[in-house]
């Protein structure tokens, strides 16, 4: 009852905009905040626009545009320019704004010869637990987040996407690849590249919820806790895998799979 009532609130809010641009990554968040905008804004009024970067994995840009055509909705896709920042590539702790403030000006830019009014990202209830520069980013250009203005966290959204259909409700949780790489090391496409091919590697042998954090010739892996003894077993084939691409030492947090291990120990 409780999440009715949520979704039944999210949609209430949704339908006093009369137009929106939403930031679509094709992630859980970001489908289910489309998918609900598509159920009470007029689907012509709605513009989710998804940002092609090395700092994602190509799949999912394929992944979005074909969620995006499934709700009938217009969807655009967009390059960003994040890596030409030095202050982005510098890595500092404040990476993520600069990211986003790339992000969100471009949007706006789009919106505004669209005559669209409103920007919303996907940003959830669970979301607030995090170190999370990109929130000043947001702040600043006016983006407004629905999930979080009606209390929604991330396991709410995926039972709610599960009972809407959404072929993204047990999609594991999406991040950007610079968010694997400790804080003042220098981003570069290569490093980028390296990673994702890492992490689709995990992927295809079985392991869904993965983070290969980069330490330049060492690699911390991450799988959920149930997957460890798995990726032991398999650990010759992922060795020489990884060792390919270039990592002399290949390591497995025994913590497991979390989001935002490289934030532990900020101050928030």
């Amino acid at each position: 009852m409780q999440l009715a009532k949520k979704l039944n609130k999210l949609k209430k809010l949704l339908s006093k905009y009369d137009s929106c641009l939403i930031a679509f990554s094709g992630g859980v968040d970001s489908a289910f905040l489309l998918k609900v905008a598509s159920l009470v804004i007029p689907k012509n009024k709605i513009l989710g626009v998804t940002a092609n970067s090395p700092t994602y994995p190509k799949e999912e840009l394929v992944f979005a545009k074909r969620i995006a055509r499934s709700f009938g909705v217009r969807h655009k896709v967009i390059s960003t320019r994040e890596l030409n920042n030095k202050k982005f590539i510098a890595n500092s702790t404040q990476r993520c704004y600069f990211c986003k403030k790339e992000l969100f000006t471009q949007l706006w830019s789009i919106a505004q010869k669209n005559n669209i009014k409103y920007i919303f990202d996907a940003s959830n209830a669970s979301d607030k637990s995090d170190f999370r520069p990109g929130n000043e980013a947001k702040k600043e250009l006016k983006v407004l987040s629905p999930l979080q203005k009606v209390d929604l966290n991330k396991d709410e959204i995926r039972k709610l996407s599960r009972k809407l259909g959404l072929i993204t409700w047990d999609k594991p949780a999406l991040a950007c690849l610079a968010s694997r790489i400790p804080y003042g090391r220098r981003i570069s496409t290569i490093i980028l590249e390296r990673i994702n091919k890492a992490e689709t590697y995990l992927r295809t042998i079985g392991f869904d919820h993965v983070r290969v954090r980069d330490y330049e010739n060492l690699c911390r892996i991450e799988v959920g806790k149930k997957g460890i003894p798995d990726l032991i077993d398999k650990r010759k084939s992922i060795i020489d895998k990884l060792k390919k691409l270039g990592y002399n030492y290949i390591t497995i947090d025994l913590e497991g799979y979390r989001t935002g291990s490289m934030n532990e120990g900020l101050i928030r």
